[in-house]
């Protein structure tokens, strides 16, 4: 009973915090003056505006002065789902248990042993139940209902959230034959061309990272997780589909990140993001964000919404 209060009080004091932060960034800074107060804050420098020539500055770049309402559906992980099977195919999909307006809609006897629950309007809201027996459920509906009450784009102004409607999608678990969740793989491109591919590696234990080019070479280079030099990641038999399938998904957009799983040689999309960390991860060493910056072409002008 004593740890119940505890987790209760917990979420509660939370709900509170976001309510009170979002307000503050609502309604005391301006896009450009929140992103300059964060970036500082997280990356100890001035993020150059002007003439931005860093990955990371590039993106802020492009929250504040670009605009495609595509990237807007992209980013929402239900209507992503339309855009994925008109464009490469329905067989690309995961399948769809649920999608919820409302969290008490939600009927957990309903569903199989396995399965995962998404906000579709944000990042990082994920419950990934491998069985729904042993998850504490007060508590995962608790953290469903902040997640609804929360428009992620105030936070660091990663504008595809904002006008984004807050639902809650079920989708199939996956895991491979080894009963481990299947490799995730994230393809950076560039106007629609593939220039880098990031593997997580013991995500859910020692989360680790490894960078490999086009043709699966390793490169030794890091974005706020340690690479596993030791590890031995196979090149993925499917490789070129997945190249293939980012510069479909990826080909309108100055950048963005396209994520596959290989699930026993099924590709299965993941998600597609436009600023990586918010545009605000650490990289080892410095050269690979000037690097990585070389390959954003920035738009002319701002596109504004018709």
């Amino acid at each position: 009973m004593k740890n119940r209060r505890f987790i209760d009080n917990n979420i509660f004091l939370s709900l509170m915090y976001d309510k009170i932060k979002q307000f503050y960034y609502k309604n005391f800074f301006t896009d450009e003056s929140l992103i300059n107060k964060k970036f500082n804050k997280r990356l100890g420098r001035d993020a150059n505006l002007l003439k931005p020539e860093r990955y990371n500055d590039k993106l802020q770049w492009l929250k504040l002065n670009w605009y495609d309402p595509m990237a807007t559906i992209c980013a929402d992980k239900y209507e992503v789902r339309k855009i994925i099977k008109k464009k490469i195919g329905e067989q690309y999909v995961n399948e769809l248990l649920g999608v919820y307006e409302s969290v008490d809609d939600i009927c957990i006897e309903d569903l199989p042993k396995s399965f995962v629950l998404k906000g579709t309007h944000g990042s990082g809201f994920n419950i990934i139940c491998k069985d729904k027996n042993k998850l504490d459920w007060k508590y995962e509906f608790k953290k469903m209902r902040r997640w609804i009450r929360i428009n992620y784009y105030w936070a660091n102004r990663e504008w595809v959230y904002k006008d984004i409607k807050p639902r809650i999608i079920c989708e199939k678990y996956m895991e491979d034959r080894s009963g481990k969740p299947p490799k995730d793989y994230k393809v950076f491109c560039f106007d629609g061309e593939p220039k880098l591919i990031q593997v997580d590696i013991d995500r859910f234990d020692q989360h680790k990272q490894n960078f490999y080019d086009t043709n699966w070479n390793f490169r030794n280079v890091e974005i706020e997780k340690p690479a596993a030099k030791e590890a031995i990641v196979e090149k993925p038999e499917k490789l070129e589909e997945m190249l293939q399938l980012s510069k479909i998904l990826t080909s309108s957009f100055p950048h963005a990140r396209a994520d596959f799983y290989d699930w026993d040689g099924k590709i299965i999309f993941g998600e597609i993001t436009f600023f990586h960390h918010s545009g605000m991860g650490k990289f080892n060493p410095p050269e690979f964000e000037v690097e990585m910056g070389s390959y954003i072409k920035l738009p002319a002008k701002k596109y504004e919404s018709e």
